[in-house]
């Protein structure tokens, strides 16, 4: 670590406010957009908080993704996960892997989805009526959505959700997960996920998994362990992220009633309060470095010098509430035109299921409007969120609301 001010400690103490970045995060982040931090481990790393700072770092091909997983650097949470996967690698390796799914991702292709992903949230929606007050939005919808949606396009069994739910919510742990933790979940999911194939090769069918497997076995595109591999990421990261955004977005709703007034009275506004939900809303816990790349040679980031070598974590949701970038950051504006955020990433990295993402948010708020008066059946302050997660997430959301 090259001579510079002294580190402070990383992550920040927890914000009172589970969808906000905290007073801590805040005050480093206005003082310098590149922060020295220290991490658990008593490692040094640097911090990059700044809009656009963070977007120079998931962009620009001198830090690099590879370089964490062959430095010799001791990896923690989900880069323990990422090993060995499309997400940890640079192009062109990156290139040919993400080039293989792609396709099944365009905007076309999940805008065709639009209506199946509609008549899932009727049918969910349809539940919740059915069932008793209060209930538990996570369980009943905020998971079941984006699960049954990803089981769709994989050609997962919707009846294994709560199988593969359980693997992957300690695959995304965070620094207090042990290395026996997150391999023994990556190991059943990957068991999971074999046997999955195994089926796949014997009766092919219309889904991702099968094309994949196709690739494989005629294309010899990937190897065995990069389609297994590719699976478990998909699976994974397919629902976890989805799930817990639309849990915080109705949270930070609830805490701006004013902007859900508006949501109700004017359904147009769906699509920029998805936008300006994935940038308001911290989804992300800042005790990760998951996403940490190392310096290729020496750069000048925000003003600063960072030798070669050393780790940069690209901290979007911090940047995501930059005032340089936004006006007034700090408000939720269900309204604001809508302007470049970094919830998906950017460059190579960039999700490639924003597309999906965005619609399945979007009609999970069509959806859940339609239940009037929609609100928080307990106080924020008394949820209850996952421990030594790297994805902020609420155990259970308890919600009501009136008879028609």
């Amino acid at each position: 670590m090259s001579a510079g001010p002294e580190a402070v400690r990383f992550p920040f103490p927890a914000s009172p406010v589970p969808y906000d970045p905290g007073p801590e995060a805040r005050e480093e982040a206005a003082k310098c957009p590149v922060t020295r931090v220290r991490l658990p481990d008593g490692s040094a790393a640097w911090l990059a908080t700044g809009f656009r700072e963070t977007r120079e770092v998931m962009t620009d091909p001198r830090y690099s993704r590879a370089l964490v997983y062959t430095s010799g650097r001791e990896l923690h949470g989900l880069e323990l996960v990422a090993a060995g996967s499309i997400l940890a690698e640079d192009p062109p390796e990156h290139s040919r892997l993400r080039k293989l799914v792609a396709g099944a991702f365009t905007a076309r292709r999940m805008e065709a989805l639009r209506a199946e992903i509609a008549r899932v949230v009727d049918d969910l929606i349809g539940d919740l009526r059915a069932g008793p007050r209060p209930a538990d939005l996570v369980r009943a919808f905020s998971l079941m959505l984006p699960a049954n949606v990803i089981c769709l396009l994989l050609g997962v069994p919707v009846a294994d959700t709560d199988r593969f739910h359980q693997w992957s919510s300690v695959m995304f742990g965070d620094w207090r997960r042990t290395p026996e933790e997150l391999a023994g979940a990556y190991a059943a999911m990957s068991g999971y996920i074999a046997e999955l194939i195994a089926r796949k090769r014997e009766e092919p069918a219309d889904d991702l998994i099968s094309v994949l497997v196709d690739a494989r076995d005629s294309g010899g595109k990937l190897s065995e362990d990069e389609l297994v591999n590719f699976c478990v990421n998909l699976l994974a990261a397919g629902y976890e992220t989805t799930a817990n955004m639309i849990s915080l977005s109705l949270m930070a709703l609830h805490e701006n009633p004013g902007e859900l007034a508006r949501l109700r009275e004017d359904p147009g506004l769906i699509p920029r309060a998805v936008e300006e939900l994935l940038r308001y809303v911290v989804l992300e816990e800042s005790g990760t470095d998951w996403m940490s790349r190392l310096t290729r040679e020496e750069v000048c980031l925000g003003g600063v010098t960072i030798p070669a070598g050393e780790a940069v974590i690209p901290a979007f949701n911090y940047a995501n509430r930059d005032p340089a970038e936004f006006e007034d950051p700090d408000r939720l504006d269900v309204g604001r035109e809508p302007r470049t955020h970094l919830a998906f990433g950017a460059g190579p990295h960039h999700c490639v299921g924003a597309q999906l993402a965005r619609i399945e948010l979007q009609e999970a708020f069509r959806g859940l409007l339609r239940l009037p008066g929609l609100r928080l059946a307990v106080p924020v302050p008394e949820l209850e969120f996952r421990e030594a997660h790297a994805v902020t997430s609420v155990r259970e959301l308890p919600v009501t609301w009136d008879d028609p």
